[in-house]
């Protein structure tokens, strides 16, 4: 029904009216008590999917990317969905409106979405009331939250700024993103860099007492050198995990040429994704979990980013694409491809095609 009926109605209107539209759909949903009906109608889970990632048990490996709810409007009915978790944010220490609009363009052709948010954001201050209020209600589904930069803070500053965020949602949050890769957000790439990275790291995980699992956020446009610079700080600075990766520059897989600016997601990053993956689990050795995120449309896609290395993977795109019934999908072919394949748990796929 809703890449019959749905989504032709939601792609004549504007890309972003339409996700408002849909989160505002899911929190009056959850405000009037949906919650039961959609977790039946959604529901698939078998022990065969559930794993342990950085101290955290989760039920089952497909989770929502930060973007789709960034200011915690939706999160139990999005969890309703079948996610193992949900990654909200991005947050900033200070609200801001975000670029310019319109910022979301569709290709539907190539299953691709360009966005330059510029991470819209109501302000941890804002946003940290609602984790609390989450928090004090049932959700099955773990809670990732992503930090972003504030755009008016300088560079030299940013690390004061994501101490804030951290100071206000930490005690809500089951794992923390720092995200340094978003190209919507003038230099906050160069956070990549290791001086600036190391300092970030340590700043946060000096005010981490209560241990909680820290995870980065990477581009898919690193070099491999710069990539190892990034590994390299991540172990030696005690991060949890790396989150494999956020949109990209380039255009290649479009069908057809663009002049709009912004992150390119969806079926095009699939390839980059996996390669990223694949060499973050064999420079680390399978050390540093990974969770595996772009163009994962079916089973297929998530079984062979988690045997590139995954621990888990997210998703985003997909869900605009092929609607809230692709978690359940996902989930369906993936323990086929396992029983297929002779593999029992999802541990025993993690880093097997390296092997």
């Amino acid at each position: 029904m809703y890449r019959t009926l749905l989504r032709p109605l939601l792609f004549n209107l504007d890309s972003e009216r339409a996700h408002h539209l849909a989160l505002g759909a899911a929190r009056f949903a959850g405000r009037i008590g949906m919650r039961p009906i959609v977790e039946k109608c959604f529901e698939l889970e078998d022990p065969a999917l559930s794993t342990d990632c950085f101290g955290l048990h989760f039920k089952n490996p497909i989770g929502l990317a930060a973007g789709f709810d960034k200011n915690v409007h939706a999160v139990e009915m999005l969890a309703a969905l079948g996610f193992g978790f949900i990654e909200i944010g991005s947050i900033t220490g200070q609200p801001q409106p975000g670029n310019p609009t319109p910022r979301i363009f569709r290709f539907p052709a190539d299953q691709a979405i360009i966005n330059r948010m510029g991470f819209p954001s109501d302000g941890a201050d804002a946003v940290a009331p609602r984790l609390q209020e989450v928090r004090r209600s049932p959700n099955s589904a773990l809670l990732g939250v992503n930090l972003g930069k504030t755009k008016a803070v300088a560079l030299d500053n940013a690390l004061d700024d994501y101490l804030y965020t951290f100071s206000r949602i930490k005690d809500y949050a089951d794992y923390v993103a720092l995200n340094v890769s978003s190209p919507n957000t003038p230099e906050l790439r160069k956070l990549q860099e290791r001086s600036r990275l190391e300092a970030l790291f340590r700043g946060v995980q000096r005010d981490n007492s209560r241990g909680i699992p820290l995870l980065v956020k990477v581009a898919p446009d690193l070099e491999p050198a710069q990539v190892d610079e990034v590994l390299a700080c991540c172990l030696d600075c005690g991060v949890s995990g790396i989150i494999a990766t956020n949109t990209t520059f380039s255009r290649e897989g479009l069908s057809r040429p663009t002049e709009e600016t912004g992150g390119l997601s969806g079926a095009p990053l699939r390839k980059r994704s996996l390669e990223m993956v694949r060499y973050i689990s064999r420079q680390t050795q399978g050390k540093l979990p990974i969770i595996g995120v772009g163009g994962v449309f079916c089973g297929r896609d998530a079984f062979e980013l988690i045997s590139a290395g995954a621990s888990l993977i997210q998703i985003y795109t997909g869900l605009i694409y092929e609607g809230p019934g692709l978690v359940r999908k996902v989930k369906s072919e993936l323990l086929g491809l396992m029983k297929e394949s002779g593999i029992s748990r999802l541990g025993e796929l993690v880093g097997k095609a390296n092997k």
